[in-house]
């Protein structure tokens, strides 16, 4: 599965850069994440609780940076195991660029799963993604609308 969206942040890009790369940040905005501790300069150990249709599985993986060109791209790629549900293993190109409003970011990911979460649909996959993906950007954008008060 493939998936791409672009968010305007409310914060310079170095910023944005900076909290990309908090595993602190990370965890508190990623929609059942329980546990993100670094493991080194560049992989971080996840727990997440996540529902997809009738499948819901906690996964516990990695997730690692690369490609890193400060503060203008890099790459995650991460993989988890869900147990009986399954598995997920991917990679997120990430593009940082200055806007006027703030800092545009570009994602592109590409996704495999396999299990129980592989024979869910396509469309049920893409649409429980995109939630997701909505509720962890509506949660670090308001990091940055706190900061300015």
């Amino acid at each position: 599965m493939q998936l791409s969206e672009d968010h305007i942040l409310p914060a310079p890009r170095d910023d944005v850069w900076a909290a990309l790369h908090d595993p602190d940040v990370l965890r508190d905005c990623i929609p059942g994440c329980t546990e993100l501790v670094a493991e080194g300069d560049d992989t971080l150990h996840a727990s997440v609780t996540t529902k997809i249709g009738p499948v819901k599985a906690t996964f516990k993986g990695t997730v690692s940076f690369s490609e890193e060109r400060p503060p203008e791209s890099f790459v995650l790629g991460g993989e988890g195991k869900g147990g009986v549900a399954g598995f997920a293993k991917g990679q997120a190109h990430i593009f940082l660029d200055e806007h006027p409003a703030g800092t545009l970011l570009r994602y592109e990911v590409e996704v495999k799963l396999g299990g129980k979460l592989a024979q869910l649909g396509s469309r049920l996959i893409a649409s429980t993604s995109r939630k997701l993906s909505a509720q962890f950007f509506e949660s670090f954008a308001a990091r940055f609308q706190q900061q300015d008060r």
